[in-house]
């Protein structure tokens, strides 16, 4: 009896991983998603302290300097919930936001953009209805930092996620410092410019 028992508990364990795994594909669209701002210009060799740069996104229309959209589409049922739990890495500058929440030092929940000049990284999702800020800083400056957290939102089956990214005005803080996000691309090497990747830690369905 107690093999027998042994046998149905390591069988409910081997289930239950292959179920968060089968979760987990549901936002296989959102995994390994890149806000991307590349610097126009090369990294110079010994790079002046605060120094700022032409991002390479500008155009030459005011209307959509330096923003990109992207659209994706996560998985599950229609009227499931799930919470969805995002490893947040790369290197920023800061950026301010109000009149939503704080949650730890960088995320921000709802509110909008408290600043006219600095990158914005925002993630938007349909269902539940909600939006996310992945820099935020008491202040803004020319500083730059790297970022390493989890954040957990919640997003219904088959919603609609709209990853934006807008420097406002076609320059950024250069990575200044040769900031290196370990096991993250271009590392060993310093990303010429700013990025965040985002890359799903775990799917939990919302019972």
């Amino acid at each position: 009896m107690r093999f027998l028992s042994l046998l149905t508990v390591v069988a409910f364990t081997l289930s239950a991983r292959a179920a968060d795994g089968d979760l987990k594909k549901l936002a296989g669209e959102l995994d390994g998603y890149r806000f991307e701002f590349p610097c126009q210009d090369p990294m110079p060799e010994n790079p002046k302290p605060g120094a700022d740069g032409i991002s390479a996104r500008k155009t030459d229309d005011p209307a959509t300097n330096d923003k990109f959209t992207d659209t994706k589409k996560f998985g599950g049922e229609a009227g499931k919930r799930y919470k969805v739990t995002l490893r947040v890495r790369g290197v920023v500058e800061p950026m301010m936001y109000k009149d939503g929440q704080q949650v730890g030092e960088r995320f921000y929940i709802g509110g909008s953009p408290n600043n006219a000049t600095y990158n914005i990284y925002q993630l938007t999702v349909s269902s539940p209805a909600s939006h996310f800020f992945f820099n935020r800083d008491d202040k803004v400056g020319h500083r730059i930092f790297t970022i390493d957290y989890t954040a957990t939102i919640e997003i219904e089956g088959g919603a609609t996620l709209t990853l934006h990214g807008n420097g406002q005005n076609g320059r950024m803080i250069t990575n200044f410092s040769k900031l290196v996000v370990p096991d993250i691309a271009p590392a060993p090497q310093p990303y010429n410019g700013q990025f965040i990747q985002l890359n799903v830690v775990d799917v939990v369905e919302v019972k």
